[in-house]
């Protein structure tokens, strides 16, 4: 087939990017491993762009949010009142995304903003709302936000609360584990006026199936259809009900069970479409039995159904995985052969190959060609990039490449920084992960539990305790709750340096959250009372060991299963009186 025709049925991107994109990357100056810019450590932050309200709102909500001293909802209310600004729901929706880190903050500015005169919210901002509560796993205040605009009978809707609001709530709940509050939340939904009386309510039960599968939970989503099948014999599932089933056995690596249902439906005479093939040619990939999936490609073929660039693009992944290059190559000419041509995921899958397979030049070579072809890369594409110099701490290489994506008017997302702090981190520079981590913000990311946790060990390893405490203190405003071990490095370090006020403000910080009081003690007191929990743990267990060996009593093992909180002092009795009855066991013998 001539190739410019090929060329001309790739997605035309305007002919200045591309042109811009190989000047950056592929002059004789420049490649993806280029000379250190020495400049770099000297660059301001990147400005990201804003819409068209107010600069000024945008910079007071800011400072409020990342002000130390603003650790509640009502202190954040009482500072927005006195600051002047007229929140619109623009406005607030850039908020959310440039500080989702922020769920209790953010609940209470959006609180706020419904009670100034004048504001309507919008669904968009609606949802945005319910999912970054969903994301904390602050489910309660999602359901009051939601509730407070559905009447007592649900009859009384809302133009904020739509499908879309139920479809956030069951992929959080699927998300944290919570299956059965994802099926209620759906089941709840379609007993509204606005979904089960149209089609929504069938769309909504595929998305809860998908949401289920996605996260791991495939066996409760297939009982949930058996369920359904059993109680409702007019039902007849359709094909994306079974491609959502297949593809959640696939993604449990439940082989086993994805063939049965692919018999049980070819059996149920349900035809299979592209996607049902694309689905099983993938699930195999995933598994590891790409031969297998080359096999279906011939039999779909055989049915009259035309294999996508879909359809390819798992074989060429697994192929690229598996360091089998030539043969991904090979099978990337017939992907040419499709009427769409190779997309941006058949070039990543080949970029990522070479990355791992430590072939940088043909991970560059495919980064010319995909440019070559009017293919842009995406932040994924760099991503493998900064993998591959993040496992080999060429920072050099990453912050150069880092600089150039933003010259060509890419922008750099949470995975991106989060690769270069822990090059940086692990590398100990530090005066390049600050800025980094700057940037990251100026960019509308706030940083998450890794990236914080990064810094926050970095600046106490080179003694900047001071910021590492403040790092560590702006991690708990935000609602993120640090690792123990970060808090016991920090703890002990600080007493180490004779900083006991410090120290005392820490565990007074860790005693004061929502989520230790769950665990005994876990953050609260200092390392004395951590050794006696310790002690205590090992003498449960020496009594536990001592009389598994000895006693013969079943019924004595359950009434010493479990010791009570006093039974401390009751475990050195327990170890005596057992031994004393083996050693005259042993006598009478």
């Amino acid at each position: 087939m001539n190739m410019k025709i090929l060329f001309h049925r790739q997605r035309r991107f305007p002919l200045l990017n591309v042109h811009r994109l190989r000047k950056l990357f592929f002059s004789d100056q420049s490649s993806v491993s280029p000379k250190p810019n020495p400049s770099f450590t000297n660059a301001r932050p990147h400005p990201i762009p804003t819409p068209a309200f107010s600069q000024n709102n945008v910079s007071i909500i800011s400072n409020l949010l990342r002000d130390p001293t603003i650790t509640s909802s009502s202190s954040l209310r009482s500072a927005l009142e006195k600051s002047g600004v007229d929140p619109d729901p623009a406005l607030l929706q850039a908020m959310f995304q440039h500080f989702d880190s922020s769920p209790r903050l953010l609940h209470g500015l959006f609180l706020w903003a419904e009670k100034k005169p004048g504001f309507e919210s919008s669904a968009t901002l609606f949802d945005s709302m319910v999912n970054i509560l969903g994301k904390a796993r602050n489910f309660e205040d999602a359901w009051s936000l939601v509730l407070d605009r559905i009447g007592d009978d649900g009859r009384e809707g809302s133009n904020l609360v739509s499908v879309n609001t139920f479809v956030i709530l069951i992929r959080r709940y699927a998300r944290a584990g919570m299956t059965q509050a994802a099926i209620r939340t759906f089941e709840f939904a379609s007993s509204l006026d606005q979904i089960c009386s149209s089609d929504e309510k069938s769309n909504l039960f595929e998305i809860m199936l998908d949401s289920l599968c996605k996260e791991g939970h495939v066996r409760v989503a297939s009982e949930y259809f058996t369920r359904k099948k059993e109680t409702d014999l007019c039902w007849a599932p359709s094909i994306k009900v079974y491609n959502i089933l297949l593809n959640g056995w696939f993604r449990s690596r439940k082989l086993k069970h994805a063939e049965r249902l692919w018999l049980d439906m070819k059996k149920n005479g349900v035809p299979p479409s592209v996607v049902t093939y694309g689905t099983l040619i993938e699930g195999y990939c995933t598994m590891r039995r790409v031969e297998r999936a080359v096999d279906l490609v011939d039999e779909m073929k055989e049915t009259g159904i035309d294999p996508n660039v879909k359809v390819y693009n798992p074989i060429i992944d697994s192929l690229g995985e598996a360091g089998r290059l030539k043969e991904a190559l090979g099978m990337m000419e017939r992907v040419l052969l499709c009427e769409s041509g190779p997309d941006i995921s058949t070039y990543n899958s080949l970029v990522k190959g070479h990355c791992k397979a430590k072939d940088l030049a043909g991970a560059s070579k495919v980064l010319k060609m995909m440019i070559s072809r009017g293919c842009i890369p995406t932040t994924t594409t760099y991503n493998y990039f900064f993998r591959y110099f993040s496992k080999f701490r060429k920072i050099e290489e990453a912050m150069n490449l880092y600089t150039k994506i933003i010259q060509s008017g890419h922008t750099p997302d949470r995975l991106t920084y989060q690769l270069l702090l822990k090059l940086l981190c692990e590398e100990e520079r530090l005066d390049l992960a600050v800025q980094v981590s700057k940037e990251m913000t100026v960019r509308g990311y706030d940083r998450d539990l890794a990236s914080s946790t990064m810094l926050v060990h970095l600046l106490c390893k080179m003694h900047r305790f001071e910021d590492a405490f403040g790092e560590f203190e702006d991690m708990i405003r935000r609602g993120i709750v640090p690792q123990y071990l970060t808090f016991e490095r920090m703890n002990n370090e600080l007493k180490k340096r004779g900083m006991i006020e410090m120290a005392r403000k820490l565990c007074d910080m860790m005693s004061s959250l929502h989520s230790s009081k769950k665990l005994p003690n876990t953050y609260v007191g200092d390392e004395d009372s951590s050794r006696a929990r310790r002690t205590s743990i090992m003498r449960k267990a020496e009594a536990m060991s001592d009389m598994l060996k000895t006693c013969n009593d079943p019924r004595e093992l359950v009434k010493h299963r479990t010791l009570s909180g006093n039974a401390v002092s009751r475990a050195g009795q327990l170890i005596e009186i057992i031994k004393k009855r083996a050693k005259e066991t042993s006598m009478n013998g």
